[in-house]
């Protein structure tokens, strides 16, 4: 009798898809909030639900926070409300939206006659979701507002349930609460080339509630834009014309308020997507290569690859991006490989390389709880602070935002010159430097280092 390999059997997916699951729900309460990114949106979020002002993100108390929406915010504030401020809370939301996600393969899982479980797997093990699967940020958000609009689409126009119709203007108010009108850029271009290509138009145009539509997502979107602009004058043109025009097409603005350019090699985009989405980019790409006719033909498999290959054509010209640009990639390629899963060869090989970063979260896990592993090699204020209980507590010309979120706030800026007027109003304080600038520290006996991290040392004046 014939054995059947492991990688044909149902049960094997169920488990991986479990212990995947189950390590990032661990690794999110165990990794600590790493500046800048991660930890500035979870202090963003932790502020919110400190001050109750659900109106306007703060990057500090009393400066707003003008470059993206609040819908990850939104979420990750609501978190830190039932779970605490803590970084299991703030992660939440990237999880609970990775299992929506999978709740929207159904259809197509269905259409296509393929157990739900094998485009969960595939999804899972693409690098850039996983990763994202506990990061707290505004991609995920974004993430989910494009991929049901995309859904909502193809169920539209293949006669699914009526209503499709109207989450598909839904999605795009809550992409525009995500991270704004480049929802409608990522989208917009492959649903038209599609359109075009299939000679749909009529389909369509007498599919969707295109007046209803219109309302539903400015009732969606319009109410937080307007409150915000009122609350913080200026705000509309700093992001309408900063941060999705200049940010992208001109990579030596000056204007940014909360990072630096990122000026990056042409293309660089296609160099985030075939590193981040192995092993099933290649997978995608050697049919695209080798079978162009029959996916042109085929309307499924071309609304997947139009959907793939848009967003990266789309930003190959912008010199400022970052790797998370290529995660609306990822639910399409699920669907792609899923599709063909049955008939894939090599199928073993793809399987074993998809599996080694699940693999080295699990041992990365194990590491957390080996002493001084994390302490000594992760880019946060967390540990140095483990011990603090409300005391002074300043930052040497620059303080961190991990350094904001683990002391709830409570640390402040202080410039060089300004230390000695702490030092005569002889008040216990503790002071935070980077390593980097301990030479602007000055020397004082009563200033005693109590904590070292991999990037801060820890003194306290007494």
């Amino acid at each position: 009798m014939r054995r059947t390999e492991f990688y044909n059997h149902p049960n094997f997916y169920k488990v991986a898809l479990a212990v995947m699951i189950v390590a990032r729900l661990l690794l999110n309460a165990l990794i600590p909030l790493m500046d800048q990114t991660e930890a500035r949106y979870s202090e963003i979020a932790r502020i919110m639900a400190d001050t109750g002002n659900w109106i306007t993100p703060q990057i500090d108390y009393d400066t707003p926070f003008w470059a993206k929406p609040p819908l990850s915010t939104w979420l990750s504030a609501i978190s830190i409300k039932i779970f605490g401020v803590n970084e299991f809370a703030v992660r939440f939301p990237a999880f609970a939206i990775s299992l929506l996600l999978v709740w929207l393969m159904k259809p197509f899982a269905k259409r296509a006659g393929v157990p739900l479980l094998l485009p969960a797997f595939v999804l899972f093990t693409l690098p850039e979701f996983l990763l994202h699967v506990g990061v707290v940020s505004t991609d995920m958000t974004l993430l989910l507002s494009i991929t049901l609009m995309m859904v909502s689409f193809w169920e539209t126009v293949n006669d699914g349930k009526r209503i499709w119709r109207y989450l598909f203007f839904m999605a795009i108010g809550l992409g525009f609460l995500a991270k704004g009108p480049i929802i409608l850029l990522l989208t917009g271009p492959p649903l038209f080339a599609w359109t075009v290509w299939f000679k749909s138009f009529r389909k369509v145009l007498f599919s969707f509630p295109w007046l209803i539509g219109i309302l539903i997502v400015f009732a969606v979107a319009f109410p937080w834009y307007w409150l915000a602009e009122k609350t913080t004058p200026g705000f509309l043109e700093y992001f309408f014309v900063g941060e999705h025009y200049k940010r992208f097409f001109d990579a030596s603005w000056t204007g940014d308020k909360y990072g630096f350019p990122k000026i990056q090699p042409f293309g660089i985009i296609w160099v985030f997507l075939f590193s981040l989405a192995l092993p099933w980019i290649l997978f995608f790409a050697n049919k695209i290569v080798r079978q162009p006719k029959v996916i042109l033909k085929d309307r499924w498999l071309l609304f997947l690859a139009l959907w793939i290959l848009w967003t990266p054509v789309f930003f190959t010209s912008s010199k400022s991006l970052i790797h998370t640009y290529i995660l609306p990639c990822c639910f399409p390629l699920a669907l792609f490989v899923a599709t063909y899963f049955e008939n894939i060869k090599n199928k073993k090989t793809y399987i074993y390389s998809a599996l080694v970063l699940p693999a080295l979260s699990v041992l990365i896990i194990l590491l957390a709880f080996v002493p001084g592993v994390f302490e000594n090699n992760t880019n946060t204020d967390k540990y140095i602070l483990r011990d603090y209980k409300g005391e002074n507590l300043f930052y040497l010309s620059e303080k961190t935002y991990s350094s904001q979120f683990y002391s709830r706030g409570r640390v402040k800026t202080i410039p060089a010159e300004k230390l000695d007027s702490l030092k005569t109003n002889n008040q216990d304080f503790l002071l935070l430097v980077r390593k980097r600038d301990k030479a602007s520290l000055p020397a004082s006996p009563d200033l005693v280092k109590v904590g070292e991290s991999k990037k801060s040392l820890l003194y306290r004046f007494h």
